[in-house]
């Protein structure tokens, strides 16, 4: 399913949900909770959003280099008046030095605790500009940024092909000679190539069938509706096709139907609309009148939508069907011949089972394909491809975006330095390989054992505090510690990254060169297609991730009952093998018992131990 609206950076929850599950954390939808939610992007999903960017002008930031990039362990030195429970090792005295100046206390803790704990910290960490928010999260994951520009700058020879690929794309995202050079030429030659566009020359290609595989298919465009395969949440030992509602550009549906508070939004995303179609060879005039129905059409669909707030039981909306009764419920489109073509080279028929979350939004969106005409249609599903590809392109494109951003959230992207976005891009296509440089840089094995002691360590303490809920009868108090008892962790890693082979075998099929961003761009939504393919007819995989190592975040997966956290969020000042433990748990403690929590709330009630 498609991820909620964006609401903020979620701060740490407090613990007191370990004795009231029937709260929920959760700020992401179904099947996958995120303790960041993630948000809509103009081009790839980032760790976080690249709406939220960085400054031209750097402010002063809390430094946790020492920690980052490597550790100094010393014993724990003691003061003879304070026996030996005080640490005076150089970790501990950093740290609470770093601690004491993030406080405010010229503020009465009993008045305002949260200006005496933080208040100094948010004193010399004033928002930077073209930044929505600023917090440890962003903070550490600059940090991973950095390690990873130094990483890739250095290798001078590769060990294996995976590393190759992931410096070349890379070094791709970096040439912005190149791509400047180009300018709209790749992306116009691609509109060529799949039939034309009416917004910018003629429009060879009437068949609506045809281009809708196309835009959907090889180039992962989510026009109408997503298509993907999971685990089916009924039975986790099985992936299914899942189909969505979908083909909103703004972030959520309230943008488009609530036109009076999100005037000047609708306004700079139709001037962003015409700009782009005029970048790419179209004429004024014509261009804002068919940029506009595009528009009108976006706020149909947005009509048909279902907010996610009503989303949250997956009971509700969880309706599996075969492909015969999909087509019976959606006719406008010839679902055997798109699922056949997204899915090639797999042989499907009328009995595939197939997992519809938005049942109602699917049966509306076909009225609304019928009945609207075909030149809009194509302009619409070309207009998806169009606003998924402009990342890659020149300068021009990316001044049209920050004019929308700033109308957005009062941001803009121009100030992130080239190196942030070739490093989240980078992480985004080839994460794993990636990951594989940040965790040998980063991550030992005494770290994972250490958190994995503390993740049992929660787990005791929450079902400790099951005993003390006088409203639980005795039944459900055993199930929730036998559900308790069996989640999944997995920390830092997967192990299939240290294994050169297996790390190339991941990636082969993709190609990558040096020289052209915008073809590797291409060539990797290509690559997922096949991909997603190859997974329908496989067993899940209990070890598969959904975040790269470097992530700065962590989530939990119901149909799995498995909690993750990624090397990139166990990293100070969350966690450091040389902290204090009671730092330790304060810090990436805390996300472990959010974590664990999503087990039990309005939505992870619903699963089982097994699925």
């Amino acid at each position: 399913m498609p991820p909620p609206p964006p609401n903020g950076l979620l701060p740490f929850p407090s613990l007191t949900l370990f004795t009231s599950l029937a709260a929920s954390f959760s700020a992401s939808s179904f099947p996958i909770y995120f303790l960041v939610p993630a948000f809509p992007s103009l081009s790839f999903s980032l760790p976080y959003p690249p709406f939220s960017t960085t400054s031209c002008l750097r402010p002063s930031l809390p430094s946790f280099a020492p920690y980052f990039f490597y550790f100094l362990s010393f014993p724990a030195h003691t003061h003879p008046l304070f026996g030996r429970g005080l640490c005076l090792s150089e970790a501990c005295v950093t740290v609470a030095s770093q601690m004491v100046e993030a406080m405010d206390r010229s503020a009465d803790p009993c008045q305002d605790f949260y200006q005496f704990a933080c208040g100094g910290w948010i004193r010399k960490n004033p928002l930077p500009d073209g930044r929505s928010r600023w917090s440890t999260f962003n903070s550490i994951w600059e940090q991973n940024q950095a390690l990873l520009k130094h990483l890739l700058g250095k290798m001078d020879r590769w060990r294996f092909e995976a590393e190759r690929k992931t410096q070349s794309y890379y070094l791709s995202c970096l040439n912005t000679q190149k791509i400047e050079e180009l300018g709209a030429q790749p992306l116009m030659d691609l509109i060529t190539k799949i039939g034309g566009w009416n917004m910018t020359g003629p429009w060879e290609k009437e068949n609506f069938m045809e281009v809708l595989k196309v835009v959907s298919g090889p180039y992962r465009a989510q026009p109408f509706f997503s298509v993907g395969v999971s685990a089916d949440p009924k039975n986790s030992n099985s992936n299914v096709i899942q189909v969505d509602q979908s083909g909103l550009f703004l972030p959520s549906r309230d943008y488009y139907l609530n036109k009076t508070a999100n005037e000047k939004v609708l306004v700079a995303y139709l001037d962003y609309m015409v700009e782009l179609g005029m970048l790419l060879g179209g004429e004024r005039s014509s261009t804002q009148l068919q940029m506009q129905q595009i528009l009108d059409f976006e706020t149909a669909l947005a009509n048909i939508t279902v907010p996610q707030d009503q989303r949250r039981d997956e009971e509700k909306i969880y309706h599996k069907v075969t492909i015969a009764e999909l087509q019976l419920l959606a006719p406008a489109v010839d679902w055997l011949d798109y699922l056949s073509s997204s899915l090639s080279p797999l042989d499907l028929n009328d009995t595939e089972p197939v997992v519809l979350y938005a049942r109602e939004y699917l049966q509306q969106v076909s009225d609304l394909i019928n009945k609207t005409d075909r030149s809009l249609l194509n302009n619409y599903m070309m207009w998806t491809l169009v606003q998924k590809s402009v990342a890659s392109l020149d300068q021009r494109f990316e001044n049209a975006q920050d004019k929308l951003l700033e109308s957005l959230y009062g941001t803009k992207k121009s100030c992130t330095p080239r190196w942030q976005t070739c490093i989240g891009n980078t992480d985004d296509t080839l994460g794993f390989a990636l990951g594989a440089l940040f965790v040998k840089a980063t991550f030992d094995k005494h770290s994972k054992e250490i958190a994995e002691e503390m993740i049992n360590e929660i787990r005791s303490a929450f079902k400790e505090a099951l005993d003390r809920l006088s409203w639980m009868d005795d039944q459900t108090r055993r199930a929730a510690k036998d559900k308790a008892d069996a989640i999944y962790d997995m920390i830092g890693f997967p192990e299939f990254i240290l294994d050169p082979k297996e790390l190339d075998d991941v990636y082969d099929g993709y190609e990558v060169s040096d020289d052209s961003f915008f073809q590797n761009m291409l060539n990797f939504y290509n690559f997922s297609a096949r991909v997603m393919a190859d997974q329908l007819r496989k067993t899940p995989n209990k070890d598969q991730w959904s975040m790269t190592p470097p992530t700065v975040n962590a989530y939990y997966m119901p149909t799995k009952n498995g909690i993750v956290f990624p090397a990139g969020i166990l990293q100070a000042p969350f966690y450091a093998h040389d902290h204090p433990k009671a730092l330790n748990f304060g810090g990436i403690g805390v996300v472990m018992g959010h974590e664990l929590t999503h087990a039990f709330d309005d939505q992870g009630e619903r699963f089982l131990l097994s699925t």
